[in-house]
């Protein structure tokens, strides 16, 4: 076998076959994909102790994908990537935990978990007539009042994200509420 030295510097005649490998393209290692190998047992472990394993998967899943989502500019080398990650981690937890308070998912009770004993069917009636009353006075508001009181009682809107999705003032969405809850409590006294 000849040295490495003498394998470089040796020219090809025009016949023979070209070395093994003349195709191959130097590929740069990924910086992601390193940081990826090196970092996610580490973050997976510190979020196991947050969410349990199941939800540290997709958190990890979801701070990786947001970081290759950053444009490349954006992209300049992370001096602690640790912190950087946990704090990420965090970020997607908050992110989440204020999704969920808007939706209102602490308020859910999976339909496996109910009790259903057998009521009082009188009193099913009047809940399910009072109901369709509330329901006939919030169809019976304003367009803008609606949709205001609904994103604040049922989404968990606060005034102030309210009045930046609406371009009205928190004071304006404050006099919207008002009105909202009077007419809906004029319009159940009517009909109670």
């Amino acid at each position: 076998m000849w040295p490495a030295s003498e394998i470089s510097h040796q020219p090809l005649d025009e016949g023979d076959p070209l070395p093994p490998g003349h195709d191959r393209v130097a590929v740069q290692p990924d910086p992601l994909d390193s940081l990826y190998r090196e970092e996610r047992p580490s973050l997976l472990r510190f979020l196991s102790r947050l969410t349990g394993q199941d939800r540290a998967e997709d958190i990890v899943q979801q701070v990786f994908s947001r970081m290759v989502g950053k444009p490349i500019s954006a992209s300049a080398p992370i001096q602690a990537p640790r912190a950087y990650l946990r704090h990420a981690a965090r970020n997607v937890l908050r992110d989440e935990a204020r999704s969920a308070g808007r939706r209102c998912e602490h308020h859910h009770v999976p339909i496996e978990d109910l009790s259903l004993a057998s009521g009082d069917p009188v009193a099913a009636l009047e809940a399910r007539d009072r109901l369709a009353r509330i329901e006939e006075a919030v169809l019976r508001l304003k367009p803008l009042t609606r949709e205001i009181f609904l994103a604040c009682r049922l989404d968990g809107y606060s005034y102030a994200e309210i009045a930046e999705r609406t371009g009205l003032s928190v004071r304006g969405v404050e006099k919207q509420m008002s009105r909202a809850i009077k007419q809906l409590g004029r319009h159940l006294r009517a009909h109670d």
